[in-house]
């Protein structure tokens, strides 16, 4: 992964959405140790403090503990909590979104459906 670091996203919370992603594609497990800190600042040439925010936002967000002297680890059932609220939030403020610009745009439920259905097929290589 390469940080944007002209985003206007914070460091440390890319940091932190790279550590689900790689928990969601299961390229890290539950009880598996991940990264320090300063092997994320050595992988992604940033501050280790930096680094430290966003494996803290993991933590306080339950997806990872602590073992004091021993590292950082994935807490059971994290994968499943990170779907569920990459879905409530991210998703939804992106549906909403779509939606606001469907109405200033007039397109009715079902030609909005139709074209997320053929984006669907497009991504399948169906199209």
């Amino acid at each position: 992964m390469v940080l944007n670091h002209d985003s206007s996203k914070p460091i440390y919370v890319q940091i932190a959405e790279w550590l689900e992603t790689e928990i969601l594609n299961d390229h890290i497990s539950t009880d598996e140790k991940i990264y320090s800190q300063y092997q994320l600042a050595d992988l992604f040439n940033i501050n280790p403090a930096t680094a430290a925010k966003g494996l803290n936002i993991l933590v306080n967000n339950g997806v990872l503990y602590k073992k004091r002297g021993l590292g950082i680890f994935v807490k059971e059932r994290a994968k499943e909590q990170i779907l569920l609220r990459r879905k409530n939030e991210n998703l939804m403020n992106m549906v909403r979104d779509l939606v606001q610009e469907a109405d200033y745009l007039k397109v009715d439920d079902e030609e909005l459906m139709k074209m997320i259905q053929q984006v669907r097929l497009e991504r399948r290589g169906e199209s």
